[in-house]
């Protein structure tokens, strides 16, 4: 497809719609941006040649045009020296060109659309790049923004989890020293109560013993044993 062949879809294509569209914008914008540069190289090229053109074709019709009016002046001088033959050679010379004129302007009307219509793929791209740029600083920003608030998610998230952890750890401590203390509790149930009198009388039965021992050294004392 020509140049001017694509200037309907140049001159459509909305770069906004297009970025919106895009899956993964920070990777792809770069490609998108570089496909216009090249687009845009191409239509600088083109505009040029076809600029050229219509100044060349221009410059024919004006040429044309001056050629017609030089033999329009000399038929009326010739008419004004009497001498209509002349004139009529003058005229007719003049009627030639204004006939060569009629395709040279149809040439140059059909330059200048040409021209016209390069321009404005020109503006549109070079317009079309800089939003490009713009959206594309913008974006990439955002993207850094997004990873740096995905990694602090990711930050949270593991704190979260430890937190979580603890928790259940704690948990677990409580449970295992509430388990403790009612084996400790249970332990104490089980066994047999202290008989306070039962205690009393082994002391004073000891004490019994003692008493007696001291007796019996007295006698054998008595005795000369």
């Amino acid at each position: 497809m020509s140049i001017l062949g694509r200037f309907s879809d140049i001159i459509s294509a909305n770069v906004n719609a297009v970025i919106d569209r895009m899956e993964d914008p920070e990777k792809m914008i770069d490609q998108y941006l570089r496909d216009m540069m090249e687009d845009l190289a191409e239509v600088k090229q083109n505009t040029a040649g076809v600029m050229a053109e219509e100044t060349r074709a221009k410059r024919e019709v004006d040429q044309n045009e001056a050629e017609v009016n030089k033999y329009n002046e000399l038929a009326k001088k010739a008419l004004e020296a009497g001498n209509e033959d002349d004139a009529r050679i003058f005229l007719s010379k003049k009627q030639e060109i204004e006939s060569v004129g009629a395709g040279l302007a149809t040439s140059y009307a059909s330059a200048h659309e040409n021209a016209v219509k390069m321009r404005q793929m020109h503006d549109k791209l070079a317009k079309d790049i800089e939003t490009l740029r713009q959206r594309r600083s913008m974006i990439k920003g955002k993207m850094s923004v997004a990873k740096a608030q995905e990694k602090l998610n990711d930050v949270s998230e593991n704190v979260t989890r430890s937190e979580s952890a603890m928790g259940s750890f704690k948990r677990m401590e409580d449970k295992a020293n509430r388990m403790l203390d009612e084996a400790n509790a249970m332990s104490e149930l089980n066994s047999e109560p202290v008989d306070s009198a039962k205690a009393l009388e082994e002391k004073y039965a000891s004490q019994t013993s003692a008493a007696v021992e001291d007796e019996l050294e007295r006698l054998k004392k008595d005795l000369g044993m």
